[in-house]
């Protein structure tokens, strides 16, 4: 098994998760598959995706279109290309921890297709909060901003990964309790690298301080309400992690 194969599954997998953008320019199914071993590579997905939006939202500000439908129309891009994964997450974490009586009954209802006026509630405040804090950056700010927010927020999903066990024995989250201690290193320095290559030095600093709470206090939330982590956890960290970034960075 070549370190080129590795490397191509590895993106593979990435993209594929996280995003829905066309990964058969990497190669076949015989690559060597392991969503574990991916996760070196999700921030660099992250800080894709939010490139897309950030190019998007510079060259509608050029344009002259004025910063709050500019902004609306980067993160519309922004939910289409990751087809809505992180905000559906968040929406069922939302509904269980709001709605739900006891562990059981809270991971019952996140499995439930149905959104409630929880998951509504976390929706709209979710994309109100990106949307404005994008709008308060001039398009140059943009550029570099939710590139990193970007990287740093699905850097935060494998911190969650990592710190907590997962709540049920069954889902895409439990397969991915036992990450290799490489892939988590070179996550962890793929995550520095882009923040301190994207953004100066201060900034940098503060991004990363908040995307670190962010995770603490989506950790501790899903702890005490789920007891572990699901992949709907996994989807409401990214986005409150990116929320959170973007606003100490607007």
């Amino acid at each position: 098994m070549s370190t080129l194969a590795r490397l191509r599954a590895d993106l593979a997998c990435g993209i594929g998760l996280l995003s829905r953008l066309p990964t058969g320019w990497l190669g076949g199914t015989d690559l060597p598959w392991s969503m574990p071993r991916s996760i070196w590579c999700w921030p660099l997905v992250g800080a894709v995706l939010g490139a897309a939006g950030a190019l998007t939202y510079a060259s509608l500000r050029h344009c002259g279109i004025a910063a709050l439908p500019g902004a609306g129309w980067a993160i519309s891009l922004q939910l289409l290309l990751c087809g809505g994964l992180h905000e559906d997450g968040l929406a069922d974490m939302a509904d269980g921890c709001g709605g739900g009586h006891g562990r059981a009954h809270k991971l019952e209802i996140m499995r439930d297709s149905r959104v409630g006026s929880y998951g509504v509630m976390a929706l709209v405040v979710a994309i109100l909060v990106r949307v404005g804090a994008l709008a308060a950056m001039p398009g140059t700010t943009a550029l570099v901003a939710l590139p990193a927010a970007g990287a740093l927020a699905r850097a935060a999903m494998v911190g969650v990964l990592w710190r907590l066990p997962p709540a049920r024995s069954d889902g895409l989250a439990s397969t991915l309790h036992h990450l290799p201690a490489t892939a988590l290193v070179a996550c962890l320095c793929m995550t520095g690298g882009l923040a301190a290559v994207l953004l100066p030095g201060t900034r940098a600093v503060t991004a990363v301080a908040v995307a670190v709470a962010a995770t603490g206090i989506m950790c501790r939330l899903a702890r005490w309400q789920l007891g572990g982590q699901t992949g709907d956890v996994l989807g409401a960290t990214a986005a409150v992690t990116e929320c959170a970034i973007l606003t100490a960075l607007s």
